[in-house]
């Protein structure tokens, strides 16, 4: 099973690509454990200077940009 996590303060950007995940999942039917992390705190564990973030199995696929489904699924296949 996947973990992914996004993170960012709950921007706008930050809640698409949450979104975008989600669909992503949903289109490609596997099950996957998807956190937000809103706290600025954590974050910073991350060393993330840029949001959104996203992560596939602790690893940061995308910084700083929405990632869309097509590039959401790539990334999971």
């Amino acid at each position: 099973m996947k973990k992914i996590k996004v993170l960012g303060p709950g921007c706008p950007k930050c809640k698409t690509t949450y979104n975008n995940v989600l669909e992503a999942v949903k289109q490609l039917g596997i099950e996957a454990e998807v956190t937000k992390i809103e706290d600025i705190e954590e974050m910073m564990k991350y060393n993330v200077l840029t949001t959104p973030v996203l992560m596939i199995d602790e690893v940061a696929k995308v910084k700083g940009r929405v990632a869309d489904v097509k590039e959401i699924k790539e990334l999971l296949s």
